[in-house]
């Protein structure tokens, strides 16, 4: 179990946008994870391996390209199950009054549906960020289709998450 919040919590790091401290989290996610065993750990070195030759501002732009001009590659859960609907403004809310229940606010501003902060939830709340995470198990599907359509690296970081919940279950 400890070796799924590493995962979560790697993951959560290697979703946020590549800004100018990416490459160092990047390093330090590599670092921190290599000696682990258990499921999604391959996954999140062969991503940090892939992008590790590939210029920031490239990245930057990648990213942009793969996660904000696409609703089928959306970081935000929700818009998986609610699209844009006033279902998913109580979708939202319900998720940001159970992050509350355990004492935990996402710190950078985000929706509480995008994908690094429920991780981060995950590694800090286990019991209930699993829970969180296997409720949005079908947009985690759609989310890894649409990567590997895209040819995305970040279908590894997916896949590793995945591999959390359904030991066994390949992307």
């Amino acid at each position: 179990m400890n070796q799924h919040r590493a995962v979560h919590q790697a993951a959560s790091l290697l979703l946020s946008y590549p800004d100018q401290s990416w490459p160092a989290r990047r390093d330090t996610v590599s670092a921190s994870i290599g000696a682990l065993p258990g499921p999604g750990i391959e996954e999140l070195l062969r991503f940090c391996r892939r992008t590790a030759e590939i210029p920031l501002l490239d990245l930057a732009a990648q990213y942009v390209a793969t996660f904000d001009r696409s609703g089928r590659r959306t970081l935000h859960l929700t818009h998986y199950t609610d699209g844009d609907t006033r279902r998913r403004g109580a979708s939202l809310a319900a998720l940001k009054a159970r992050y509350r229940q355990y004492g935990w606010e996402p710190c950078d501003g985000e929706l509480p549906d995008h994908l690094p902060a429920v991780l981060e939830f995950a590694a800090r709340c286990p019991s209930a960020g699993r829970a969180v995470l296997h409720e949005h198990r079908g947009a985690l599907t759609l989310l890894a289709a649409g990567l590997a359509a895209h040819g995305s690296p970040y279908l590894d970081v997916i896949r590793a998450v995945r591999a959390t919940l359904d030991e066994g279950v390949r992307l």
